[in-house]
């Protein structure tokens, strides 16, 4: 009898993504005790007594700082994002702010508000007070993309179709990302280099250590008299009081952010919008399906797509007996396994196994069904983090 997976979402997923989850294998809820999987947007987790059933975790969106990734590293537990799937919501929103801040947008709205009288009188108040929020075009300016990811592309597309010069910086760009990005776009030698020539700033860098405070004192004061720094990644990659003393003497224009704070409120030159990023239906559409289709290809067949802490590892089935293995990248560890399943006369059909840093990921399909006592041994061997047997269910 195949195997009912149980789903715990401790946010509102969007019903076109847990449409993607079969009803005759699938049962998912707020409610559910003892999951196998849980799918998340944004609560905190990283204080939650995550149950010991737990096989994987899914973010329906790219940022994991809600996660405790480590500790679901040790445990042997992968946890999926969708990288990528809210792209084009966050590069409109970009988009959108470097418009906010070239035309002085916020404050002419604000302006205007604030005008009473009859249509004359706002009419002259109007012709009067329009001079003090004239701005400048995009077009000829030169934007700096930090991180060249998926959004970071997509930004870099739609500002060369604005008539902007585009120069970027991603010492950890893939391949693949270097072959979609646009012949336009010039390339940095560092992060300095990028901030002097940079008319408008746009962040898209994960939270690390190393990211950090990336944008503090030293960095502001490279940057262009007058220039505009753009935050749409995270709040800690900025050093919120250094953009803030860089406004106060007008070395920089513009800060324009999705992360509000007690600092920033009432700033002139502040635009922060309250984390609007991937908050389209469209982006929550797209994030909600590209990960309930991962989690349900490492459930039911222990394909790894798209984790922050494991390798991608994805088989084609061969054989209707599989075993997938999570273990510390330690020598001689697949000459454990291996052995083991020789010794319990498992005949090994194909097998593939990869690392990243301190996981790795092995998956192997096997001739014949594994025996309980052997998928026990294998959990024994030092370094195994977690066993799953995963046969192909009719």
């Amino acid at each position: 009898m195949a195997k009912t997976f149980k789903i715990l979402t401790l946010n509102k997923i969007a019903e076109v993504g847990l449409h993607r989850l079969p009803d005759a294998r699938y049962v998912s809820g707020s409610d559910i005790v003892e999951p196998d999987a849980i799918l998340v947007r944004s609560q905190d987790m990283l204080e939650m007594d995550i149950p010991v059933s737990v096989l994987a975790i899914a973010r329906a969106g790219a940022g994991t700082n809600n996660i405790p990734v480590p500790k679901m590293s040790a445990r042997g537990i992968p946890v999926f994002n969708a990288p990528g799937a809210n792209a084009n919501a966050v590069k409109e929103l970009v988009v959108t702010g470097m418009l906010l801040a070239a035309r002085n947008i916020v404050p002419a709205l604000q302006f205007t508000d604030g005008l009473q009288g009859d249509d004359a009188a706002l009419r002259q108040l109007v012709e009067e007070g329009k001079k003090r929020y004239a701005g400048t075009e995009l077009r000829g300016r030169t934007l700096g993309i930090v991180g060249l990811g998926a959004i970071g592309r997509l930004v870099a597309d739609a500002a060369i179709g604005l008539g902007m010069q585009v120069i970027g910086y991603d010492p950890e760009i893939t391949v693949d990302a270097a072959w979609s990005l646009p012949s336009q776009v010039k390339k940095a030698g560092s992060v300095e280099e990028l901030l002097k020539h940079s008319d408008f700033v746009t962040l898209h860098v994960p939270l690390l250590e190393a990211t950090r405070n990336l944008i503090d004192s030293k960095r502001i004061q490279v940057m262009k008299a007058g220039s505009v720094l753009l935050n749409f990644a995270r709040d800690g990659i900025v050093d919120e009081a250094a953009v803030l003393a860089a406004l106060d003497s007008r070395h920089l224009r513009c800060y324009v952010c999705d992360f509000p704070s007690a600092g920033t409120q009432h700033k002139p030159g502040v635009v922060a919008l309250p984390h609007l990023g991937a908050s389209t239906q469209e982006a929550e559409d797209n994030c909600a399906v590209m990960v309930v289709e991962q989690l349900r290809d490492y459930l039911e067949h222990g394909n790894i797509v798209n984790t922050v802490n494991f390798p991608n590892v994805s088989m084609p089935r061969e054989s209707a007996f599989r075993v997938g293995i999570a273990n510390a990248n330690v020598p001689n560890m697949l000459g454990q396994i291996s052995s083991a399943l020789a010794g319990a006369g498992i005949n090994i059909h194909t097998m593939v196994n990869k690392s990243r840093g301190e996981m790795a990921y092995t998956l192997v399909d096997v001739d014949s069904p594994l025996p309980q006592p052997l998928i026990a041994q294998i959990a024994a061997i030092p370094g195994v983090l977690m066993v799953r047997d995963l046969p192909l269910e009719a």
